[in-house]
């Protein structure tokens, strides 16, 4: 599995990536929940392992975050905060499962396959939600705010991409191989069109501009 660790406690965190990179998994350090909510958005990863008490942005602030960006990764909270309200705080903020240290290392290992498989025999998706986007997987109809979205089917599948990496910066090189199938760079200006068209249906007439360019990465779909 690809883990993300966010941890600002030094020793902590070597021994955790440790112990986890010997359990056979890929394992990122953040320092924080500022760099992990930026780790977080370039998207692959199984877990978040998330530390609750850190300087800059906390665990629950960042966790919040990642939820409103349609980031369903499963999360697990790492804290010495161990009584009820705390535990209930940080599940109501989206994590999926609270440990309270110290613990027992192997018992994190087994917490945290334990989140990879439920995500994995999860049940199928039919609906994806990004804030007020909905799209609807057999119906392949499109709705912002109750309105009917009218999509050619290559900006359908375009959306679907951008939809289940919500919150996420998207490649061009990505988009390229995932929607259009290529893998190689056709030399065209395929992607731009079609961002282009799919940015004026879902944003046009709306308050709030849904489908970003990030700067030197691709895009990113914003609930």
């Amino acid at each position: 599995m690809r883990i993300l660790v966010v941890e600002d406690d030094a020793e902590a965190a070597t021994a955790m990536v440790r112990g986890l990179t010997e359990a056979g998994h890929d394992v990122t350090h953040a320092v924080d929940g500022a760099f992990g909510l930026l780790e977080s958005q370039k998207g692959g990863y199984d877990v978040y392992v998330v530390d609750r008490m850190m300087p800059r942005l906390d665990g629950v602030g960042m966790v919040e975050t990642v939820r409103k960006g349609g980031d369903q990764t499963p999360v697990l909270f790492l804290s010495a905060l161990g009584e009820v309200e705390d535990r209930v705080t940080g599940l109501k903020a989206g994590a999926d499962d609270y440990l309270v240290k110290p613990y027992a290392f192997a018992e994190l290992i087994a917490r945290v396959e334990a989140l990879a498989r439920r995500r994995e025999t999860g049940g199928v998706q039919t609906v994806l939600k990004v804030g007020e986007l909905e799209m609807n997987l057999i119906g392949r109809t499109v709705h912002r705010e109750g309105r009917e979205i009218d999509l050619q089917p290559r900006e359908f599948q375009l959306l679907e991409f951008l939809m289940r990496h919500a919150g996420q910066s998207v490649t061009r090189t990505m988009l390229l191989e995932k929607v259009w199938e290529y893998h190689f760079d056709p030399q065209t200006n395929v992607i731009d069109v079609h961002i282009s068209r799919l940015r004026s249906k879902i944003d046009k007439g709306f308050d709030k501009a849904m489908l970003q360019t990030v700067r030197g990465a691709g895009y990113r779909l914003e609930a």
